[in-house]
């Protein structure tokens, strides 16, 4: 819930006007009523706009919901999936998520599925326990295509905490073996989200299993988005 109008159209115009040419796919997740301008704002520069949730149902009488329709309309390709402050103060469960994800596919949008342990959860030792759960539940009947999972262990979110790159190798790398036994192929992406970076992305890159991040606080000022590309 950061940012209001005149701050998200100053972002997006920010990064737009210092945007030099990459061949990293840029997704922006606004807020659901900042979509349209800065869907506006960023049209034909190549960044990509994604939605932070949605409803698994076309148009019908969900009273605060958003529905496909709606967000078709601003050029949304990518939806936020189980994002772990969803899971802890909206009770998203892996069964939810799971409604979503399959709906995002059957729509021809990219599920951004995020899975992620709790500090409790890494001290007890049972992190791939708890994410090999969230793979294997909210990814029933799930395709690989137009799938993308984000990695976010909850202790290094908004905390200043980050996994070390070494830490976060090896919880990818699990990730990427459960998705190759779940779907038989490995051609999904798998982001880190915590406390991501200018200063310490390249260092998280580095590693042969993180395919990209999951960013959310230090997007929040252009220099510093333009700084993690």
């Amino acid at each position: 819930m950061n940012l209001d109008l005149k701050e998200a159209e100053e972002l997006a115009s920010g990064i737009k006007s210092g945007l030099v040419k990459t061949s990293h796919e840029v997704v922006v997740f606004p807020s659901f009523v900042h979509i349209p301008a800065v869907s506006a704002i960023l049209q034909g520069c190549g960044i990509k706009i994604g939605a932070q949730n949605i409803y698994p149902s076309a148009k019908a009488a969900f009273t605060g919901e958003i529905c496909i329709d709606q967000l078709r309309e601003f050029a949304v390709s990518h939806i936020l999936v189980g994002h772990s402050e969803r899971r802890q103060f909206l009770n998203e469960t892996d069964a939810s998520c799971n409604e979503k994800v399959l709906f995002c596919q059957q729509q021809g949008l990219t599920a951004v599925y995020c899975v992620g342990e709790t500090l409790q959860e890494r001290e007890k030792n049972i992190t791939m326990d708890v994410i090999k759960r969230q793979l294997a539940d909210g990814l029933k009947k799930a395709s690989a295509d137009n799938l993308v999972i984000a990695y976010e262990p909850v202790w290094a979110i908004g905390t200043g905490k980050v996994a070390t790159p070494e830490q976060a190798q090896e919880v990818h790398l699990e990730i990427k073996k459960e998705l190759e036994s779940i779907f038989g192929k490995n051609t999904i992406q798998i982001l880190y989200g915590g406390s991501v970076k200018p200063d310490n992305i390249k260092s998280l890159m580095d590693k042969p299993d993180i395919d990209g991040g999951l960013v959310g606080g230090a997007s929040l000022k252009s220099d510093s988005f333009l700084g993690l590309l």
